[in-house]
């Protein structure tokens, strides 16, 4: 993970609706007493170096806070779960308990558990599709420079869309359409409305709220009144365990 930060970088990901985390009231600017408290983070990965490298980044910033570090899932679990933090980093591949089994064991044991970003060497793992299949809100790479990486925290802590959809997307199409059939479909389409189904399409294809209300003519208040109707009727947490979801049942075909 290299430390190397380019001065000019902007404050979040393009094409975001600026809405800001719906939780935390991050990215909505404000100095002083009116600035929201930074974002508390977690880095779990049992490579001290990489921990080091994610510390120096993410404490450089003034809306992020690095609150604890574990070296193994078995750490991660109860040290996450003793200092509730907005944001985890998570290795996908550490010893005792691997970063899959590790988020399945936040998510299940937390009422309201932090958003999770896997870290990983290799973004085609079948470890990462698992891993965002047990709840990771996304994933990224070792070797992402800073610009990347506080973008990747920033985004997932908005959540209004995807983080990197294409390799998502990418994930989903090799991993996800074994799982497909009509039946599933049929489920799926059921319990949508059909202004929901088609916020839905929007959403896998990586749009934020803002872009997915300009597409479809309606408010940004209303799509994201569909975008939580989705994630209630799924029975999902956040946007990508919607899209894996339409991926898995055959809603969205690759390609």
């Amino acid at each position: 993970m290299t430390t190397t930060r380019d001065d000019g970088r902007t404050a979040g990901e393009g094409g975001g609706d600026g809405d800001g985390c719906d939780n935390c009231g991050h990215g909505n600017g404000g100095s002083g007493r009116d600035r929201p408290r930074p974002l508390r983070i977690v880095l779990a990965d049992d490579e001290r170096m990489v921990r080091t490298a994610l510390r120096a980044i993410l404490g450089a910033e003034d809306d992020m806070e690095v609150v604890g570090e574990a070296a193994t899932g078995a750490e991660a679990v109860p040290l996450i779960r003793q200092l509730r933090p907005d944001i985890v980093l998570m290795d996908v591949r550490m010893p005792e308990i691997d970063g899959i089994r590790a988020t399945e064991q936040v998510l299940a044991g937390m009422t309201e558990p932090p958003r999770i970003i896997v870290v990983t060497t290799f973004e085609n793992d079948a470890y990462v599709y698992d891993a965002l299949r047990a709840g990771a809100s996304g994933f990224l790479l070792k070797r992402s420079g800073a610009e990347d990486l506080v973008q990747a925290v920033r985004l997932v802590a908005r959540s209004d869309s995807l983080l990197f959809p294409a390799a998502v997307r990418g994930l989903a199409a090799r991993h996800a359409g074994e799982r497909a059939s009509q039946d599933a479909v049929r489920t799926l389409r059921a319990r949508l409305s059909e202004r929901e189904r088609a916020v839905l399409r929007q959403m896998t294809a990586g749009l934020t709220n803002a872009e997915i209300a300009e597409r479809l003519g309606v408010g940004p208040a209303t799509v994201k009144t569909h975008v939580a109707g989705v994630l209630a009727k799924l029975g999902v947490r956040d946007r990508t365990q919607a899209v894996i979801a339409a991926y898995e049942c055959g809603f969205v075909r690759p390609g």
